[in-house]
């Protein structure tokens, strides 16, 4: 039995899977969406009439659009990694340590994968 089996309980991982799942399929829906609306608001600006302050508008829409996407995108990536952590029984260590991370941080954050003493010194 390794360290975080014997640290978390079975029910928890399995809670902590499903939220996961449940997740994961959020995000993607989430990115798809973000993806999908930069193109169109592309595609629209090209047919209007051009006017300096609604292109300012729009352009800031896409930044936003875009860092949303980029964070959601990145928080896929943590939420994989840690559906793979426990298939491989490593959920709750940390990826830098190996330390355990706090059980109050995996409910709050469940794809987290690294101790929060760890996330300080990067």
């Amino acid at each position: 039995m390794n360290a975080s089996s014997s640290r978390l309980d079975p029910a928890f991982i399995r809670r902590q899977h499903q939220r996961l799942v449940e997740l994961r399929a959020q995000l993607r829906r989430a990115t798809r969406a973000g993806e999908a609306e930069e193109g169109g608001l592309n595609a629209q600006s090209q047919n209007e009439a051009r006017e300096f302050e609604e292109d300012a508008q729009k352009l800031a829409m896409l930044e936003v659009e875009g860092t949303l996407v980029a964070h959601d995108v990145r928080r896929l990536a943590l939420v994989e990694r840690a559906l793979s952590k426990i298939e491989d029984g490593t959920y709750g260590l940390s990826d830098v340590s190996g330390r355990p991370i706090a059980k109050d941080r995996l409910e709050a954050m469940p794809e987290a994968i690294d101790a929060v003493e760890d996330t300080v010194k990067k």
